[in-house]
């Protein structure tokens, strides 16, 4: 308390009516966010004063005069919450209610407090058996305690207790989570008049019984360590202590009064030592209440005045304080109405002022919704309507039966997520109906402006926007290939799928892609000769190669995301969707270190075997903890005998730290904390806590203090945000620096950013490292009605071939890519809308792709033969010399695969059904085929996969895979070569980026369960060949063989060597139509054979009676589908019916 502090106002509390008598205050409270000083009264009125003149601002009933008066008042950021003796109200500071609480077992309510939820959720209680806990957001009892203790008043500590004052004298600790007593301390013999909780410690002034049955103050006011849990010793105040506070900033600072005026502010660690002020007033007072900035003190007394104390230069409520609404100005001399004029508006006549209860002022339990918007009906339906003598019919096109009613609420609910868009199926059908080039109208969609407007941002809104909702993928009978991705994304910068498991990953890998030193250092690793099976380094290039070679097509992270469920460590450290764990953005932030710490060793285990196996281009020890380690010495000092130890202290990723919310109430310090100082303080990261001092031999205070030596080139940083203070610190607009500068000098990290960078760098005294935003993981509470899920966002400006000289700022949201402005990405809403992972860069780094590892990509294992020694193999592998693989290549590819997962399927009463996620396929078998030279057909790899995961169903008839062909011992004695996916894999990725073409025939859906990107550059798909985009239909490669090349295929079962080398057969015969000029002619007559036997083959031998088992590729999985068949090899002369049929997914829209 200042010397200057006095008085500085003194009003006249209001009477509760124009011709009442003035009544005493019944609650005095500081708004914690607003200059609002806030009262209650005997009737059940709530009132608010304005500012250092306590200017009158809003006044309101909270309840009914037979409730009794105002006990208590709670701030939160939508708005104040009053409790009487019967209710809980809860009002926005103007007035308007929010919701009203009553119950019948709400009889003589007294106190409430803010629960470990924060100001999301309050306990109530008071001198009866039951307690309430309420839902502030909800307006909703969420749970009835009952107790046998009689509470009058509570208070809220930094530590996660509940203080609550009973009416014999105790204090009872109770924990904020479960609501249970923990500690019971008896402050006072008779009663307690006045208590305080706040920091770690409980105060409290009270009362004794005397011989006579009197009560009398106690001259002393009782102190309570939370901290140690024991009672410290009271301070002595012979004037009579009534009324005591603890000061919300400083710690150990107590403010006592008497009822006659007397203040002491005293420090509870020294109180001998105290500063004593008089208030003056001819009676009593009643109370008294200091604002959370510690800057002003209210008084009320039994005059029904309400004196406010403070210093006049630095008076104020609340820190960083909001501004007020304050109602619409209205011109001082109004017009004079015409009430002759039939055209004059009734509303220009002002309602007037009640003083009772209207009838229409129902309380909100009694009020229920009825009724709902009409259904809206299109137009050009009602122009269709046939007229008869008693209305108007015609067809039902509407999805509801007869008699079924809309639900017109949901559809105007403002949460629906983004429309799904018409599958690419339905598309084609209706492209075909109508005129030439002419699009359906709800097809043309408007292209992205390259220059974004600046309209408002939709991180302010208060709900969360359809640019940040979930988006679902539908499926068709068709499957996934059926969904139209292109619908969200018009940009030429790839978006991820969200349908597989763990694609909660894909935000930190868009962050990761769109950091040039990530993506470099991922693709030269992928590039040399790693075959680990567990290589996240290596999953990564192969990742960041395929989004960059997708130009805006969708892709799925599914290699990635199986080979990360393979480690065992990663369910254990709660990274999987399937294992029990919590929230995503911490799942993420646990993901980072795990992924960095991963790639460190993948990075030094390849550089070993470089070393030992002396190859001449050597990956440089030390270059990935360049990049992502900061080098420091931690200091570990012992407070009690000094002694120091020092230990190296390495981390890739550097968790946040913010100052420390040491009080109940926002702290000035957190609101006032640059990004730079939160990261200056996160790096150094000093801390004090218990250990073991190996001097002292027992548990000690340690201080904790780290040394920087090296800084690294990309900083990984996790917003650890633990309570709503957090929140309001990154909401601050502008807070999180596009650009900061970093020294690093005798061990000490500074970081300066805005002007301060500016100023460093023109000074040019100290070395700085100037640092990029690339890009951040942003959570998104869904709310209610949907799930909380992640999204990117990148600056795409930093990892272009050549820098644009503006940021250029992209969303993606999954497979939702949209550009933003700049403000829009760097904003953050403290109810929705919060960082998880944070990524800067070297500012010299940027736009600095590195595209060597294309030349110094390692093809040896393109040219290893496993079984070299096997005359019974059924492939012959290229020879380096003779057969080198380059552009010209051309390699005709089929693969097989097994099916281990099958559809989730939610099913509907009415019949319907739903798919949730699709079927899984896994990659079983590949094949490619030479495509050119002397060998031409001669396959140069034919790999089975071991499969890891469950196999629900091989589709023998399909795939030709049988359980033996992938078990390890019988796929050795038949010949098989039986590899790890990571090396069938990386044998394809070879290919690719040596600029070899693939041949095939539905290439799709192989490329999809591969998982790789092939440009169509490097496609030659022979069911485009052969295909007429007006018949809708692709033509299967069976019945293509059969029509062209007189050939029989896929007789008992599907063979990938077999259909490559017939789609090979194909092109060379689509070759010889095109050169002589027949191709047109040519299709039109497939097509017309084609419509004549139903586009299937005939069987062999049908006119001899006999028949051949023949099996299409079946139709893709529906949800009705019935559950895994598996049909074994029969011999060619099976009869038609022996196999069972089954139902896979369709590569693409066809059939093979």
């Amino acid at each position: 308390m200042d010397g200057d502090w006095d008085e500085v106002a003194r009003i006249p509390f209001p009477p509760p009516g124009l011709r009442a008598m003035p009544t005493p205050v019944t609650v005095l409270a500081f708004d914690t966010s607003q200059e609002l000083l806030w009262t209650g009264n005997e009737y059940g009125r709530v009132s608010s004063f304005y500012g250092a003149k306590l200017q009158p601002y809003t006044s309101f009933k909270a309840h009914t005069s037979q409730d009794g008066p105002v006990r208590q008042l709670l701030f939160n950021d939508k708005g104040v919450i009053a409790l009487g003796s019967r209710g809980v109200h809860m009002a926005l500071r103007r007035g308007p209610t929010l919701w009203s609480i009553r119950h019948d077992d709400m009889q003589e309510l007294r106190c409430m407090s803010f629960t470990s939820k924060g100001t999301a959720e309050i306990l109530v209680a008071g001198e009866q058996d039951k307690m309430f806990v309420i839902d502030t957001n909800k307006g909703e009892i969420t749970k009835h305690i009952p107790t046998e203790c009689k509470y009058k008043i509570m208070r809220r500590s930094r530590s996660r207790h509940i203080c609550a004052a009973t009416s014999t004298g105790a204090v009872h600790i109770i924990d904020a989570l479960s609501f249970q007593v923990t500690k019971i301390w008896n402050a006072h013999t008779a009663a307690i008049s006045d208590m305080d909780a706040q920091h770690d410690f409980i105060v409290t002034c009270g009362y004794s019984m005397r011989h006579n049955g009197n009560y009398l103050p106690d001259p002393f006011v009782n102190v309570f360590d939370l901290k140690n849990m024991i009672s410290m010793s009271p301070i002595p105040f012979p004037a009579g202590a009534a009324y005591v506070r603890m000061h919300p900033r400083m710690s150990t600072t107590s403010i006592v009064m008497s009822q006659i005026g007397q203040m002491h502010v005293v420090d509870l660690m020294n109180p001998n030592t105290s500063n004593v002020r008089q208030a003056n007033s001819l009676a009593y007072f009643s109370m008294v209440e200091i604002a959370s900035s510690g800057e002003a003190i209210a008084l009320a007394d039994h005059d029904c005045f309400i004196h406010l104390w403070g210093s006049p230069s630095k008076l104020h409520f609340a820190e960083f304080a909001t501004p007020i609404e304050l109602p619409d100005s209205t011109p001082e001399h109004r017009p004079r109405l015409d009430f002759d004029n039939l055209d004059t508006p009734l509303s220009t006549i002002g309602m007037p002022y009640y003083r009772e209860i209207l009838l229409s002022a129902w309380p909100s339990n009694m009020v229920t919704e009825v009724g709902a918007p009409p259904a809206k009906i299109d137009p050009q339906f009602l122009a269709t309507l046939q007229e008869r003598d008693w209305g108007y019919f015609g067809k039902n096109t509407r999805p509801q039966r007869r008699n079924q009613v809309e639900d017109t609420r949901n559809t105007e609910s403002p949460q629906s997520s983004l429309k799904p868009p018409k599958f690419l199926s339905e598309k084609a059908r209706e492209a075909a109906k109508s005129p030439a080039g002419t699009p359906a109208p709800e097809e043309v969609i408007p292209e992205i402006p390259q220059v974004l407007q600046d309209t408002k941002l939709e991180s302010l809104k208060i709900e969360v926007p359809e640019l940040y909702q979930n988006i679902e993928i539908k499926y068709s009978k068709f499957g996934i290939d059926d969904f139209d991705f292109g619908y969200f994304n018009k940009t030429q910068y790839s978006g991820l799928q969200n349908h597989i498991v763990n694609a909660y990953a894909n935000p930190l890998l868009q962050v990761m892609h769109y950091t040039p030193l990530v993506r470099n250092i991922a693709l030269q690793h992928a590039a040399t000769a790693c075959v680990d099976e567990l290589c996240l380094l290596c999953e990564l290039g192969f990742l960041f190669d395929m989004l960059y070679k997708a130009e805006g097509e969708a892709c799925q992270a599914s290699n990635f995301t199986k080979t990360l469920s393979y480690h065992p460590e990663a369910g254990k450290l709660g990274l999987l969707e399937e294992e029990p764990h919590s929230s995503r953005t911490i799942m993420l932030q646990l993901l980072t270190r795990f992924l960095l710490r991963q790639m460190s060793q993948n990075y030094g285990l390849m550089v070993q075997n470089a070393q030992s196996s002396y190859q001449a281009d050597l990956p440089r020890p030390g270059a990935f903890e360049e990049l992502f380690q900061t080098s420091a010495t931690s200091s570990i000092r012992c407070m009690n005998c000094k002694s120091e130890t020092t230990k190296a202290d390495h981390t890739m990723v550097t968790e946040l730290m913010y100052p420390q919310n040491k009080s109940g109430h926002r702290n000035p310090r957190v609101r006032g904390t640059t990004f730079s100082q939160a990261l200056k303080m996160s790096v150094e990261r000093e801390t004090t806590n218990k250990g073991w001092c190996n001097n002292c031999h027992r548990y000690q205070t340690l201080a904790t203090r780290k040394t920087i030596h090296r800084i690294p080139s990309v900083l990984m940083l996790t917003a650890a945000l633990n309570n709503t203070e957090h929140r309001r610190l990154w909401a601050t607009p502008g807070w999180l620096p596009e650009e900061i500068g970093v020294i690093v000098d005798n061990g000490q990290f500074f970081c300066f950013e805005g002007e301060d960078l500016k100023l460093h760098l023109q000074r040019a005294i100290h070395t700085i490292t100037v640092y990029s935003l690339t890009g951040l993981a942003v959570n998104i509470e869904g709310g209610q009605q949907q799930r909380s899920h992640l999204v990117a966002m990148a600056n795409i400006a930093h990892s272009a071939p050549t820098a644009p000289g503006t940021s250029q700022w992209y969303l993606f949201n999954d497979f939702h890519v949209k550009p933003i402005p700049p403000q829009e990405a760097l904003t953050f809403n403290t109810s929705w809308k919060t960082p998880s992972v944070i990524t800067y860069q070297v500012k010299a780094a940027n736009n600095q792709l590195d595209s060597s590892w294309k030349q110094n990509l390692d093809s040896r294992l393109l040219y290893l033969d496993l079984q070299a020694n096997r005359p019974d193999k059924t492939y012959r592998t290229l020879h380096r010399q003779a057969e080198p693989a380059g552009p010209d290549t051309i390699v005709a590819i089929d693969t097989e695969f097994v099916k281990i997962s099958q559809p989730e399927v939610e099913m509907h009463s009415d019949g319907d059904s739903k798919i949730i996620r699709p079927t899984v396929h896994a990659l079983a078998r590949t094949s490619l085929v030479r495509g050119g030279g002397m060998d031409e057909g001669l396959p140069f790899i034919d790999d089975y996969i071991t499969i890891k995961e469950k196999v629900v169903d091989y589709l023998t008839s399909y795939s030709g895979i049988t359980p033996e062909d992938l078990d390890m011992i019988t796929a050795q004695q038949r010949g098989h070569n039986l590899v790890p996916l990571k090396i069938a894999y990386k044998k394809i990725w070879i290919l690719l980026n040596l600029g070899c073409k693939f041949l095939g025939h539905g290439l799709k859906q192989d490329f999809r369960v591969i998982n790789i990107h092939v440009p169509k550059s490097q496609v030659i798909d022979t069911s485009d060949l052969f295909f007429i985009k007006e018949r809708l239909r692709k033509l299967s490669l069976q019945f293509l063989a059969h029509t062209l090349l007189k050939e029989d295929i896929q007789q008992s079962t599907h063979d990938s060597i077999e259909d490559a080398r017939t789609a090979l057969k194909l092109y060379r015969r689509y070759q010889e139509f095109d050169e002589a000029g027949i191709l047109e002619t040519m299709l039109q007559e497939i097509y017309a054979k084609g419509a004549a036997s139903n586009f299937k083959p005939p069987s062999k031998g049908a006119s001899s009676g006999g028949s051949v088992s023949r099996t299409d590729t079946p139709p893709a999985d529906s949800a009705a589908g019935t559950g895994p068949t598996t049909p074994v090899r029969r011999p060619a002369g099976a009869v038609i019916g022996s196999v069972t049929p089954i139902t896979t997914p369709a590569r693409s829209l066809g059939s093979r």
